[in-house]
């Protein structure tokens, strides 16, 4: 695949603010944070960043790196590292200073996420990113702000990291926007009837909470029906789901266990009747919806093929010299990247410079144009519709709809 560039594609306030966002060369040749790396032990960019000779910019990246959401962390920081790469013209260094990432697993254990992310403080790192558990985000926001450090949190979906204080961002979507496209897919909701099957966590009960909000606004009777996390016979859970023979069933599931959850699903006759609207998950998921294809309306916060914007050529290349494949969670790492150049960029040794410079942030990320809103750093971003299609004998994404980001846009949140 042909080398592509960063360059030009940014918003005119990126540029104007002279970020050097230029791909060139194979970002393969980058070096990777080490995914065992325990925290502050250094590794990640120093190597590649080896003729700058300035301070290093230190950015801990905490993430899951085993545990149920293995997979969403690995695309996360996979995207990361090939991002940060093109986003530095290959240095992993902006104005003569090195960008040192390192790595901590976290298990999706807010504890340990806590404990990797005061070592980091401790040794003088500014920036923290990488969250894919909500639950874990949510203990790293306060953590933050008692710090005055940046927080960049990843795929972590909960909306309470909106607008909890200055210090905490986010580079993916939040449950609200998920529910607004899949709101999208129906009719009038009044006297209608909704359950919401999730798993009883802190991402469940965002999505319990922002459906219930969403929905019950239109005139829905909302039902939540929440799985403990430790559940392993998911059957009972979807039988239950099958007996209420809602007008709308919402699946809101994460995690490893989504193949058992859909075959339950299915064996429980739960798509008999209804209309079921869930989140497109991670590629390896996609051959057990296909018995179910045609039955479900699928929202989809990415895919590949989604876009078509250099970015995510860009970032589709990258990932493609190092024999990976772009997925669900790539975008939030690329966006994560691409905010931490900016803020390493506008304001290397002060933290309140690096929020006023992400702060209004127009720019172009793998999804398209994304904005960080100044008042809550909510993500305004585009969402999609989309239905599994046969692609010769693999269940493939395809482009219903796509969403403006301000048709899913949630309401601002003021800090708290």
């Amino acid at each position: 695949m042909s080398r592509r560039r960063f360059t030009g594609r940014l918003a005119a306030g990126t540029l104007a603010a002279g970020l050097m966002l230029t791909a060139c060369g194979s970002p393969g040749s980058s070096s990777s944070a080490d995914p065992t790396t325990p925290a502050g032990s250094g590794s990640g960019s120093g190597s590649a960043a080896a003729g700058a000779t300035g301070e290093p910019i230190k950015v801990g990246l905490v993430t899951s790196l085993s545990g149920p959401l293995q997979s969403y962390g690995q695309m996360y920081l996979d995207a990361f590292n090939v991002c940060l790469a093109d986003a530095t013209d290959r240095t992993n260094a902006v104005g003569g200073r090195p960008i040192e990432v390192s790595t901590a697993d976290d298990a999706g254990d807010p504890a340990k996420a806590t404990t990797a992310a005061t070592d980091y403080i401790g040794q003088g790192y500014t920036i923290l990113a990488g969250s894919a558990s909500s639950g874990v985000a949510l203990q790293m926001a306060p953590l933050a702000a008692e710090n005055q450090v940046l927080f960049i949190s990843g795929p972590a979906a909960t909306d309470g990291i909106t607008g909890v204080n200055k210090y905490t961002f986010r580079s993916g979507r939040q449950t609200y926007q998920d529910i607004r496209t899949a709101a999208s897919f129906i009719g009038d909701l009044q006297g209608k009837t909704v359950t919401i099957f999730a798993q009883d966590t802190a991402f469940g009960q965002a999505n319990v909470a922002a459906a219930s909000a969403v929905f019950g606004a239109e005139g829905a009777t909302v039902t939540p029906l929440l799985v403990p996390a430790t559940a392993t016979d998911l059957v009972p859970f979807a039988k239950q789901a099958a007996d209420a023979d809602p007008n709308l069933l919402f699946v809101a599931w994460a995690g490893t266990n989504a193949t058992q959850m859909w075959e339950a699903m299915g064996q429980q006759g739960a798509f008999d009747g209804t209309t079921v609207v869930t989140g497109l998950d991670i590629k390896p998921t996609h051959t057990v919806f296909a018995p179910v294809a045609d039955k479900l309306s699928l929202l989809a916060h990415y895919f590949d093929g989604a876009t078509d914007n250099e970015v995510e050529k860009a970032m589709v290349a990258g990932l493609t010299a190092e024999g990976k494949t772009p997925d669900l969670f790539s975008p939030d790492g690329c966006n994560a990247a691409l905010m931490v150049v900016r803020a390493a960029q506008e304001s290397p040794d002060d933290v309140d410079g690096m929020i006023t410079a992400l702060e209004g942030w127009e720019f172009q990320g793998p999804k398209g144009t994304m904005t960080i809103r100044a008042e809550d750093h909510a993500l305004l971003q585009p969402m999609f519709q989309t239905r599994l299609v046969d692609v010769n004998g693999t269940p493939t994404p395809e482009l219903v709809k796509e969403l403006a980001p301000a048709d899913t846009a949630p309401a601002p949140t003021p800090f708290r």
